[in-house]
This record gives structure tokens, C-alpha cells and sequence, in this order.
């Protein structure tokens, strides 16, 4: 499937900022169900965007803006081709040891609720590690009802039973590290062909290591491994270390950005 992807983050600034930092990790990376056609980042301001590459392997785009700004706009877009691997994720270099997404972070941190509802799981599933995985994204896709949270930390959203994907991303990542499987979050895209309104946030899932298959996703919001409906944009420990857009603004004035995302069918370029 080619999917042509509009990620709009607006800022408003009253008063005005002095200046502004930011750090996106707004490019997609190919890997086997992943092709990246065309890709750009486009700034309202003046300003040089500095490419590197994160210790996770994330494409991270940085730049800086001096004087008084009323508004900054960030647009990233494209079109992506997209294959259905069944939620594996093959083609794409790893940069650490999988030991290493067995860490926990504050958002990712297990309760005694959630590290018994894991050991239950475990103790009821069969022993292959991969439909464990399938009881636990079952389990927690009719647990946790799709909602926008305050807190989308593993343990407010398991104690509440409400969550945004990202969220519940984050509870299927605290119990499958209690359960000594390793796992990480992906932020990306989701294509909805139903959808009237552009979403207001990126789209997130979890994924985990399993010996002889490698990293699997899962996502609990659809209650399925990644589909080619699917874009896969950043990893990290959690939603914060693969977050699209993150940054500061030097001054006085507060400012929540404003997000629409757009995610269509794109028809491929006639030879």
C-alpha cells in the first residue's frame, strides 16, 4: 500500500518567544515493509535543520530560531509504501543488545497489578513466548477502553482502564518486561480509511524480542500485530525517547502545539 502521510505541529506563542529549539523525529526509516518514496520537513522560519542519527538508529532532525516569533509550524510529509509483515520488523539495523529494552522507565514501570495480570496471562497462555504475546494484547485490547488520558503512564492507565494507543503501548511494554521478554515502543502512523478528522497525535505501538523471530509489534488500540496500515516513524524505551516533536521556547508565554495528521491512500506515480 502507498500511504501519503501530512504531520502538521503549529505552535502559538502570547506572548511572542524569544526563540525556540527543537528536536523531531519526524522521517520514517526503510526497513523490508518499508519503503520511504519521498520525504521532506518544511519549517515557516528560517533556520538550518541539522540531521544526525540517535543512539536507537532514529533519524533526528534539530534546528534553532532567533527573534521574536509569534508561531512556528512544522510540517512533515511524504509518501510511504508499506508491505504486510505480519508485525515483523526485518531489514533494519540494531544498534543494541536486546538485554537493553528490558530497562524500565517511569512511564513504563509495572504495579503489582500489572505484574500479576502478566504472571496470570503467563501462567494461562501456551508456552510459546509468541501467543503469549497474543494473550496479552488480547487481554489488555478488551481491558482498556480508547480513550484520551491525563496520565499515560503502564500503571494510571491499567488502573483506570482508559487509554489512547500510546498509552496502552506503554502497558503491554511494562507487563511483557515483567515477564522477561524484551520491548520497546514505536511511534508511527495508522491508516484509518474510515476517518472524517485528522488525528491529533502520532500513532503508537508496542514491540517485543522473540529468540529466532526477532522484534514483533503489537499493537493493543487494533488489537493486532502491525498491518501495511501501518508506518513506523521512531523507537525507544517509551513514548517520550520516540516522540515526533519535542522542544522549548525561550520567553515567558506557555505553548501546547497543535497537531493534525493526515493519513491517506496515495496513488503511485504513472511511468
Amino acid at each position: 500500500m502507498r500511504l501519503r502521510i501530512v504531520h502538521e505541529t503549529a505552535y502559538s506563542f502570547d506572548p511572542p518567544a524569544l526563540g525556540a529549539i527543537q528536536t523531531l523525529r519526524l522521517t520514517p526509516r526503510g526497513h523490508d515493509g518499508q519503503f520511504v518514496v519521498n520525504w521532506r520537513i518544511e519549517v515557516d522560519h528560517d533556520c538550518r535543520l541539522d540531521t544526525a542519527t540517535d543512539s536507537f538508529g532514529n533519524v533526528v532532525q534539530s534546528f534553532t530560531t532567533q527573534g521574536k516569533l509569534d508561531g512556528l509550524i512544522i510540517t512533515a510529509l511524504g509518501d510511504v509504501e508499506t508491505h504486510d509483515m505480519a508485525g515483523m520488523v526485518q531489514g533494519q539495523t540494531e544498534r543494541f543488545p536486546v538485554g537493553v529494552f528490558l530497562r524500565t522507565t517511569p512511564t513504563t514501570a509495572p504495579d503489582g497489578e500489572i505484574r500479576a495480570f502478566a504472571d496470570d496471562i503467563a501462567a494461562s497462555a501456551p508456552n510459546d513466548r509468541l501467543s503469549l504475546l497474543h494473550w496479552l494484547m488480547d487481554s489488555l485490547h478488551e481491558r482498556i477502553l480508547l480513550s484520551t488520558p491525563d496520565d499515560d503512564s503502564a500503571k494510571a492507565t491499567f488502573a483506570t482502564g482508559k487509554g489512547d494507543p500510546r498509552a496502552m503501548a506503554h502497558v503491554m511494554i511494562a507487563a511483557t518486561r515483567h515477564l522477561g521478554i524484551p520491548a520497546r515502543y514505536a511511534s508511527g502512523y495508522l491508516f484509518r480509511p474510515d476517518a472524517e478528522t485528522p488525528a491529533t497525535t502520532e500513532h503508537g505501538w508496542a514491540e517485543a524480542y522473540l529468540d529466532g523471530v526477532g522484534w514483533v509489534g503489537f499493537d493493543v488500540s487494533t488489537n493486532l500485530c502491525p498491518t501495511d496500515s501501518h508506518v513506523r516513524l521512531a523507537i525507544g524505551l517509551d513514548r517520550i525517547g520516540a516522540s515526533p516533536v519535542r522542544g522549548a521556547a525561550y520567553g515567558n508565554g506557555v505553548a501546547v502545539p497543535s497537531i493534525a495528521i493526515s493519513v491517506s491512500e496515495a496513488r503511485a506515480a504513472k511511468r
